[in-house]
């Protein structure tokens, strides 16, 4: 009875996979797509050069072939059901992989070219990130690399979800190992990465052995918004040693404000430790003695589960490896 069951379900996917492959065509779901987007009939019509009568019946032809209804209809326009959304997701999914596979072809014509599509926050486009762009442009030149900035984690795993971006370099806090965030996500951890206070070299703590956080109580801060959990670390330092936190002169997430501003002389920072190791010397930085309460930050890529990565990305995670290793001092970064 049970073998019964069985091939009776083999004949029906048969059946579905036969009528797929015969009328379900990339141009239909290229289509289904604009529509999708757009959420009129009349504007995926002028999108693609076409009429609106033809783009419905091309939505007409692809509900017929897969056998349920994929957009609802209103008179403010279309927006793709439960089972749409479905297929757009898989069809975002064929034409990636598609546009892989051609970059994966020209890769064997010249494997030094191709994309790279990154998705990172503004700290990492400051710091570990443009180091390896740097070298890895210097390696190989014909190397086009596309960098979207995304602030969150959320929107940065929203981005790569999408195949918006090939991969995401991120400060993945505490929350990374979580599974209903990793399940469909690859996960390696390159180093943990701890935040530190920061002076110009020219800035008369730079040259105290011995600083407590009281003698800094009326110093000039320029730090993240104190709301956000970077930016939160300051006061949380200050308020383990009895003292009120202090108020920011400048709130700003920029990496690059606050280390040209700190270079000049008349701030304290906080920056994550790589930045400082890899740019501190350029903005004449130097790092005072005193200890921020300790937190768990690694410092990751992220990639999606199932979705195969080009030799030109390969390269870049090979790179971002190799300097991760020489930031961290670690013989290896490891996966999770």
């Amino acid at each position: 009875m049970l073998c019964g069951h069985i091939d009776l379900g083999m004949t029906r996917l048969m059946d579905l996979s036969e009528r797929i492959g015969r009328r379900l065509k990339l141009q239909d779901l290229h289509v289904l797509m604009i529509v999708a987007q757009v959420g009129s009939m009349g504007k995926a019509a002028q999108r693609l050069n076409t009429t609106q009568p033809a783009v419905s019946r091309t939505i007409a032809d692809l509900e017929d072939a897969i056998g349920v209804r994929l957009l609802d209809r209103s008179q403010k326009g279309v927006e793709p059901t439960p089972r749409g959304r479905a297929l757009l997701h898989c069809a975002a999914a064929v034409f990636d992989d598609l546009r892989q596979g051609v970059k994966n072809i020209e890769f064997l014509s010249d494997p030094t070219i191709g994309d790279i599509k990154v998705g990172a926050n503004e700290a990492f486009i400051a710091g570990l990130l443009s180091t390896v762009l740097v070298t890895l442009r210097q390696r190989y030149p014909g190397i086009a690399i596309h960098m979207t900035n995304v602030a969150s984690l959320a929107d940065q795993y929203r981005q790569l979800r999408e195949r918006k971006v090939d991969l995401v370099l991120a400060r993945l806090e505490n929350n990374l190992v979580r599974d209903d965030v990793s399940e469909d996500l690859n996960v390696e951890v390159l180093f943990n990465d701890p935040f530190v206070l920061v002076v110009s070299e020219k800035s008369k703590w730079a040259r105290r052995r011995k600083i407590e956080l009281a003698d800094l109580i009326d110093e000039r801060f320029i730090a993240p918004p104190a709301e956000t959990w970077s930016g939160a670390l300051v006061a949380e330092a200050f308020k383990k040693r009895g003292l009120k936190a202090p108020k920011f002169a400048i709130s700003t997430f920029s990496i690059t404000l606050r280390n040209s501003l700190a270079g000049n002389g008349e701030f304290i920072t906080i920056l994550p430790s790589s930045v400082v190791r890899m740019h501190g010397e350029r903005y004449s930085l130097n790092v005072l003695p005193i200890e921020l309460p300790v937190h768990r930050y690694p410092v990751g890529i992220v990639t999606l589960k199932n979705r195969t990565l080009g030799p030109v990305v390969q390269l870049f995670i090979q790179r971002a490896r190799e300097i991760a290793q020489a930031v961290s001092g670690r013989p290896r970064p490891r996966k999770i």
